[in-house]
């Protein structure tokens, strides 16, 4: 295994063990699956993520293949996998059953637009996938339709949510945000009805949100 293959698949193991320890997902929960060469690495099924050694990362062809000789890859592999292959500005993806968001989602809920950083994860609202059994391609299909038209990350009714992201730690961080965002519109809806932005308001902040960050400026 070449030292660049290596740090890939320990970068999958610190972040499921980083989602343990911030509370994203517990125990066994969650995966996350990364695009390599051409397929993809995903975290194996049943396994505690502080027990795992980069040789127990899965490889997977890009029609969700699993070559022979390899640890079984997580339950959920299949919408990994459609939706690497459906969005390809997408490289990794990042499943957890984070607390607040999945409180949402066991209502059948997104997050609207309650505040301006909804638009973090690509639109006016944060979508909630309709239930599907885990593991089906039921499930891989509605989360498929819940991402289209330029979104993120989506809650999954009645299990979690999903964050993309162009970089494991970019799609690591949408899903705290997500949780973060969760957590604040369940708070305020305990104490009233939200103030939800406009449309036209989050069409702006959508656009601002293409360029936010560092950028580099032309000399």
């Amino acid at each position: 295994m070449q030292d660049h293959e290596r740090a890939a698949r320990q970068s999958l193991i610190d972040t499921c063990i980083g989602m343990n320890a911030s509370g994203l997902s517990l125990h066994k929960s969650g995966n996350a699956s990364l695009r390599w060469g051409g397929g993809l690495l995903i975290t194996p099924t049943g396994r505690a993520y502080d027990r795992l050694q980069p040789e127990d990362i899965v490889y997977l062809e890009a029609d969700g293949t699993c070559p022979p000789g390899q640890l079984i890859p997580s339950s959920e592999w299949r919408f990994h996998v459609d939706i690497l292959n459906a969005f390809p500005a997408c490289n990794a993806v990042v499943h957890v059953h984070s607390t607040h968001a999945t409180a949402l989602a066991c209502l059948g809920r997104g997050i609207p637009a309650f505040h301006y950083m909804v638009a973090v994860a690509g639109g006016d609202r944060i979508p909630c996938a309709p239930y599907a059994t885990f593991g089906t391609p039921a499930l891989s299909a509605n989360v498929l339709d819940a991402l289209g038209g330029g979104y993120r990350a989506c809650l999954m009714a009645n299990h979690g949510q999903v964050a993309t992201g162009k970089t494991l730690s970019e799609a690591y961080a949408l899903a705290e945000e997500v949780e973060n965002l969760a957590r604040q519109y369940m708070l305020a809806r305990s104490l009233g009805e939200t103030r939800d932005l406009p449309a036209d308001e989050m069409a702006r902040v959508v656009e601002k949100f293409r360029t936010y960050g560092q950028q580099r400026s032309d000399d």
